[in-house]
């Protein structure tokens, strides 16, 4: 996981400007669902990702900082994370987490646990 939470590694492969909406993505123990929506926003970078029927349609939101690596021909993205780090995540709300630092707070308190720096 990149030292910085909310930013893409500098090694993962992400092309500023391109789209990762419908890219799978994997977690280290298998995959999690699809990208619904990213942004590359500086110090605030993230994937909104529709986990489908392996959670009952719930969205997480993952800190770009999760990203491993970014497979542009397959269009999968890894994270370093798994699937019960994931699963276990505070929810997403759509209305909320833009500009909700109580959010971003819990975010930093669920996913900064499982930094490997």
């Amino acid at each position: 996981m990149s030292d910085n939470l909310w930013g893409y590694p500098p090694a993962s492969g992400r092309a500023p400007g391109s789209s990762l909406i419908g890219y799978k993505v994997e977690a280290t123990d298998g995959g999690i669902g699809k990208v619904d929506k990213h942004s590359d926003d500086v110090g605030a970078a993230y994937l909104v990702v529709d986990t489908g029927v392996w959670i009952l349609g719930k969205h997480v939101l993952l800190p770009a900082g999760t990203v491993t690596r970014i497979d542009v021909e397959n269009e999968k993205i890894f994270v370093d994370l798994t699937k019960s780090q994931i699963k276990d995540s505070p929810e997403f709300d759509r209305d909320k987490h833009i500009g909700d630092s109580a959010y971003h707070d819990q975010l930093n308190e669920h996913y900064g646990r499982h930094r490997r720096i």
